[in-house]
């Protein structure tokens, strides 16, 4: 008996193709390199996605040149950060100042976390049809004259204003940052950097409060605001005269990984069939798949695309490499994303991180400024450091290292990244900040000595949050790559949604319930949301390949609905 197996037809290999291809599933790693793919220098990582023959490809820039505009765009973050959290010391003052009450302070901070929403929904669109570097300045304007506001405040009434304008302008750095992000760096690249942006928003968020305490005690709140428009007006200088646009629609991610495809079941069938010069379809030449992808490539024209001046690279509105749907398309095709389970399910598990974010900005002063504690303004903002020391290992835990775990797992699986071995790493943030909310709760219930609730517990809290949000986000945008912008949007406005209903609610919520209440029904929030993750660690795969039409139907360019 011959072990020669049957040859597979043309029709018949893409047939297969076609079947086994499952979004988010890719080969990040060719073991033994025999791919006709680029690789990320000699090693056996594949470039997902494949950078153009385009010199203005982004993906094709230098990485001294992509470390420069992912700097910029990780102290602007670091600075909205600080913008829209810094102001838990002064509330204090704000009482007296503006004759009012924590009530209304928890209102005007929702209040800027709607902001933060719909600001997604209008900056988001806006950046793809006309280009990222127009949208960054305008939110840095933005925040220069909100802080401006913010200095003279007199009323309440202004302060509203400060909140919803500087909130507004910090939309981006929820969404577009991240976008930009995967503008310029590769799949096995992206969880670290993603994690280093996840690190500048909640860092910002801790650092901003902790100085601002020493600032309001030595200078007055005010100069809060004056610093904040003082370095927004620095950042706006190096984004006119350094930022590049990053913009760069590529449509044909879905081919890159079908000619992968080809390639291997082609090279497992060792030939590839291939009509014959009489057309008769009955017979066919034996040739080696992986060199006659090589002959085409060969054959492909070249590009003729000239490289940008300095000067065309500080165009404010993109016209040549942006998004060619009409505006009100773009604004509408995040809700198409609400199909597609991964991001409605990051969304969630973002939005509740976002609760303990907002329990910690809520609950600071009034907890800690009181007996037995008895906190200064600046001692207060001095309990955000332990947040800070949990987030710098939550960020390498989420970024970094989790990028090494897959990278590891995929040459396990022959080469075969699935996006849900990236959970597995969200088993310990779940165990780790929901241990972290009793200690901070339950702590300062007892009113034991600050080192659990405001050391352990808030470091734990800290940790949970800087890895879970960058798992969360990578894992999404590794299921559906071609719908990366609209399924952000639609995460980071369940996850506004949230931190907005939750901020109005906590107030109200401890009054009634009391802090131990409160704090294990938290937990119970925690373990249920983080623990979900096993539901995708099992049945992700299924969710992507039952999603698969609707995926193909939206991500299409020329779909409009």
């Amino acid at each position: 008996m011959s072990d020669i197996r049957p040859e597979k037809t043309t029709a018949e290999i893409q047939e297969e193709v076609e079947d086994t291809w499952v979004p988010g599933t890719v080969h990040l790693v060719d073991l033994d390199q025999s791919l006709n793919v680029k690789h990320n220098g000699d090693s056996d990582l594949v470039l997902i996605p494949q950078p153009s023959d385009d010199p203005n490809d982004p993906l094709r820039w230098s990485q001294k040149k992509k470390n420069l505009q992912f700097s910029i765009l990780w102290i602007w973050s670091f600075l909205t950060a600080v913008a829209t959290n810094w102001s838990g010391p002064a509330w204090d003052d704000w009482v007296v100042d503006f004759n009012t009450n924590y009530s209304v302070l928890n209102d005007t901070s929702a209040v800027g976390w709607c902001f933060l929403g719909v600001g997604c929904l209008f900056l988001q669109p806006t950046a793809m049809k006309f280009g990222r570097r127009g949208v960054y300045i305008f939110a840095t304007i933005c925040q220069m004259c909100g802080n401006i506001i913010g200095g003279v405040a007199h009323s309440i009434s202004m302060l509203y204003g400060c909140n919803i304008l500087t909130c507004f302008a910090g939309a981006p750095c929820d969404s577009l940052v991240q976008i930009s992000t995967t503008d310029v760096f590769f799949q096995h690249e992206r969880a670290h950097r993603i994690s280093l942006l996840t690190f500048a928003l909640y860092s910002g968020s801790y650092l901003g409060p902790m100085v601002a305490g020493y600032i309001v005690e030595s200078q007055g709140w005010r100069w809060c605001m004056w610093y904040l428009a003082i370095f927004f007006g620095v950042i706006l200088a190096f984004q006119i005269f350094f930022m590049e646009d990053t913009i760069f629609v590529r449509d044909d991610q879905k081919r890159d990984e079908e000619n992968i495809l080809t390639q291997i079941i082609s090279r497992d069938s060792r030939i590839v069939p291939e009509p014959t010069d009489n057309n008769h379809g009955g017979e066919y030449s034996k040739r080696n798949y992986t060199e006659s992808i090589t002959e085409a490539e060969s054959n492909e024209k070249k590009c003729t695309v000239e490289k940008r001046t300095y000067l065309e690279k500080l165009k404010v509105i993109e016209t040549k490499y942006n998004d060619k749907r009409p505006w009100y398309v773009i604004f509408l095709r995040p809700f198409m994303a609400i199909g597609l389970p991964a991001f409605v399910w990051g969304g969630f598990v973002y939005g509740v991180q976002v609760m303990w974010l907002s329990l910690m900005a809520t609950t600071q002063s009034e907890f800690f400024s009181v007996a037995p504690y008895n906190f200064g303004p600046a001692a207060v903002g001095d309990t955000n450091i332990s947040c800070f020391i949990g987030t710098i290992f939550g960020t390498f835990w989420g970024g970094n290292w989790s990028d090494k775990f897959v990278a590891w797992m995929a040459r396990r699986n022959k080469g075969i990244l699935e996006p849900e071995f990236r959970l597995w790493f969200m088993i310990l943030p779940a165990v780790i900040n929901s241990a972290g909310l009793l200690m901070y709760g339950l702590g300062l219930n007892s009113q034991i000595h600050w080192i659990l609730p405001g050391g352990f517990g808030m470091a734990f809290m800290g940790f949970g949050m800087g890895s879970a949000g960058a798992l969360t986000i990578t894992y999404a945008l590794d299921c559906y790559p071609q719908m990366q912008s609209e399924g952000l949007v639609l995460m980071l406005f369940f996850r506004n949604m949230i931190g907005m209903g939750f901020t109005f609610a906590i107030q109200p919520w401890l009054d009634k319930d009391g802090l131990v209440t409160t704090t294990w029904l938290m937990f119970m929030l925690s373990v249920v949301f983080n623990f979900s993750c096993f539901i995708f660690i099992f049945w992700g795969k299924k969710f992507r390949r039952a999603t698969k039409k609707w995926y193909l139907k939206y991500s299409d360019s020329r779909t409009l609905f």
